[in-house]
């Protein structure tokens, strides 16, 4: 283990609650079991699948099914590797705690502002995707005004106690999970030939309409690509469990029941979609994939009813981000990777931490406005690609870690990844083919570029730091 000055503080985050530097007082542990179980379900269903969705199966046709699949494969591993390390050292800084200490200061100081980043960037991009959902129903208002509004509201949720937060999620992920559960059951219905109206289709949709790859592997690995990036913001239960009352037993729970998740919400809604209507349905392209359905099975207002669901997770992903992007900026803070003002914790809650990323949200809009397709696309790219920077150092991590939990404290050993070193060593295997895939193709190799480059940038400045502690302390001593 690298243990420079600066990795030894992460000591200060284990445990229940979270020592402010200076401040005082500690983050709270408001979040409830049922909060963390709803957040981790809800959580897996975002505007990524419902929005997301339509240009993977436009992409790899019925094959969007085989892509989920696969990318839901990783992203478990991922999770399972996530979930040991946080059950072992629970820490509101999650994976940026375990990269510093295992890997060193440098590697949670990047990996930890490229999530605070991504979130942030995150917090613009859902808050102008639920603007636009409003504009559809009010369309003599203008979009700065919804974007001002969710930001107010959701600044103000996380500026209170974390237990507001929690139950904001709990009834977002409660009414996503209903709709997904709803769909579901009428796609099962109706591929069964039972729903009203419809008859069973087989598998006439899924090999009739040009094959199960009407566009070969470069399709399906086009859609590969799409599936992935629809995963992220799995990591937030992680760090929402750093603030619960028993971390270790919620972070056990969330990354236990993550493989049937992944694989009902996500990979069975993509197989449903793809078996009741042709993957080629103009439909699809205009309406969306779950639109297109509920109207091909004749279900009364199912444009609107979609809309308030894609409205609920993006209003749930803007306030989800705002909480992870603030916790993660409060924990690097705490570990004196930032400035040490903005970490002031109090109710619990580190609210300087907050407006910080609610100011960095809201200024990425008014970049959206102002310059589009100029510094607001650049900023686009610079996170393009930072989930896979986040999951590439996680898997570094644990590697690296499970050794030193084995041999200094296996009791810490709650969750355990499966077939270790074997399932990481693949892991880390499939971030770098999806690496490979994005340079293939135009658009994801500029993404690719621009993060890293940013991701460079914040190394060279963490290897600096972490040196200039480093020359201090040698001073100290002498």
């Amino acid at each position: 283990m690298n243990r420079t000055p600066s990795s030894a503080a992460p000591a200060r985050e284990h445990g229940d609650a979270v020592q402010g530097p200076g401040s005082g007082s500690t983050l709270s542990n408001g979040l409830k079991q049922r909060h963390l179980s709803m957040i981790a379900l809800g959580g897996v269903i975002g505007a990524g699948l419902f929005v997301g969705s339509r240009e993977g199966i436009a992409a790899a046709g019925p094959s969007i099914v085989l892509a989920y699949a696969v990318s839901g494969a990783l992203v478990m591993l991922i999770m399972r590797m996530l979930g040991e390390m946080a059950a072992a050292n629970p820490a509101s800084g999650s994976f940026s705690v375990h990269a510093e200490r295992s890997i060193g200061s440098w590697a949670g100081f990047t990996v930890g502002w490229m999530f605070t980043a991504l979130l942030c960037v995150a917090v613009a991009a859902e808050a102008l995707g639920a603007a636009d959902v409003m504009l559809q129903w009010f369309p003599g208002t203008e979009p700065w005004m919804w974007v001002l509004l969710f930001m107010v509201i959701f600044t103000g949720t996380n500026l209170t106690a974390v237990s507001n937060f929690g139950e904001f999620e709990f009834w977002f992920a409660a009414l996503k999970v209903a709709a997904i559960g709803i769909f579901l059951v009428l796609g099962l219905l109706a591929i069964f030939g039972v729903l009203p109206g419809t008859h069973a289709p087989g598998t006439s949709h899924l090999t009739g309409d040009g094959g199960f790859l009407p566009k070969g592997v470069d399709g399906l690995m086009v859609g590969l690509l799409a599936s992935v990036f629809a995963y992220g913001g799995l990591e937030t239960v992680t760090i929402a469990a750093a603030e619960s009352k028993d971390p270790v037993r919620g972070v056990a729970g969330a990354v236990r029941t993550a493989m049937w998740r992944i694989a009902l919400f996500y990979v069975g809604s993509m197989a449903i979609i793809v078996t009741v209507i042709p993957w080629s349905a103009p439909s699809i392209a205009k309406s969306g994939p779950y639109v297109a359905v509920l109207d091909y099975l004749k279900i009364p207002a199912a444009g609107q009813i979609m809309n308030v669901v894609i409205l609920i997770a993006l209003l749930s992903a803007v306030n989800a981000n705002l909480y992870g992007s603030s916790r993660m900026a409060y924990s690097l803070i705490s570990r004196g990777q930032g400035p040490a003002f903005l970490g002031k914790v109090s109710g619990g809650v580190p609210r300087r931490a907050v407006l910080l990323c609610a100011a960095f949200g809201f200024f990425a809009v008014l970049l959206s406005f102002l310059w589009p397709d100029t510094l607001f696309q650049w900023l686009l790219n610079m996170v393009g690609a930072a989930v896979l920077v986040v999951w590439g150092f996680i898997a570094t991590a644990q590697l690296r870690m499970r050794r030193t939990l084995e041999r200094e404290a296996p009791e810490k050993l709650v969750v355990k990844m499966w077939a270790f070193p074997v399932l990481t060593w693949v892991a880390l295997a499939g971030i770098v083919a999806v690496l490979l895939l994005m340079l293939r193709d135009e658009n994801q190799r500029i993404q690719l570029l621009f993060t890293g480059g940013f991701g460079v940038v914040l190394a060279v400045v963490g290897l600096v730091r972490q040196q200039s502690l480093g020359k201090g302390a040698g001073l100290a001593k002498k």
